[in-house]
């Protein structure tokens, strides 16, 4: 407690005023105002799922979106620990009931971008995030894994010609959750680079990736398609894409922002 001795001069009036001007201070001090740089910054975001309906989203041929639905909560099923259960409500994409769709595709299309992606996995299950249709980031459930491979979640998924697979990137560490807890990646590619007539004269690289705040990938350079992309050729532009295909997976807060690398 604090205690304050009224001296003859200062009467409580006065007192009063002090006081009140001391905590509008202090309140001005504490509540901070977002510069105009940071609006700015906050303002180059795009967020890719709304949390209501599938706006901005396709499948790879046309408008059409699978089976994927927009849902509240997504826990993992008490009677059968490879399925969610899924709720009604806002704010999370799924893949359907039984974890089986298509590929779902932003209508965006992206070059060197910065990218926060949320998802999660029940038990044993498979999705991945293509940067423009065509290199993989894996998701997985790969819970307790001691030494991940480029198969494990947060690898840099394998190339693959000639009947064999290819140039995978094991993450540097294992930070992979529990099925059914919520995870992140935080990733920033950059695109490959073409001339003006077209050819291809740098490889796109994943400059960072960092899962659950840990940093696993670091400058990975890509040198084509990781198996099962869209599109087997390379442009200086593309969609992101979510694997549907492979088992329940569940996706949020999904943004993107361009960016300008050297």
């Amino acid at each position: 407690m604090i205690s304050i001795r009224l001296y003859p001069a200062i009467g409580r009036r006065t007192l009063f005023c002090l006081l009140a001007g001391w905590l509008a201070f202090g309140s001005t001090s504490v509540n901070h105002t977002a510069t105009a740089g940071e609006k700015s910054d906050q303002a180059r975001w795009s967020v890719l799922f709304n949390g209501e309906d599938l706006d901005g989203w396709k499948s790879q041929s046309d408008d059409k979106t699978g089976n994927w639905t927009v849902a509240g909560r997504v826990p993992v099923d008490e009677s059968d620990a490879k399925k969610f259960s899924i709720h009604p409500g806002k704010g999370v994409l799924v893949n359907g009931d039984a974890g089986r769709t298509s590929n779902l595709f932003t209508k965006h299309q992206h070059a060197d971008v910065e990218a926060h992606i949320e998802f999660v996995v029940p038990r044993g299950s498979n999705s991945g995030i293509y940067f423009q249709g065509r290199y993989e980031i894996q998701v997985l459930d790969s819970f307790g894994v001691k030494k991940p491979k480029y198969s494990d979640c947060g690898g840099i998924y394998q190339r693959w010609a000639k009947g064999k697979g290819f140039e995978g990137h094991a993450p540097k560490v294992n930070v992979s959750k529990a099925p059914g807890e919520w995870q992140t990646f935080d990733v920033v590619f950059r695109a490959p680079r073409f001339d003006k007539a077209g050819k291809k004269i740098e490889n796109g690289r994943f400059i960072k990736v960092v899962h659950n705040g840990v940093l696993i990938h670091q400058n990975v350079e890509v040198t084509g398609p990781t198996r099962a992309a869209a599109f087997g050729d390379e442009k200086a532009t593309g969609p992101i894409m979510l694997q549907g295909d492979h088992g329940p997976v569940a996706y949020r807060n999904l943004k993107i922002r361009p960016i300008k690398l050297p």
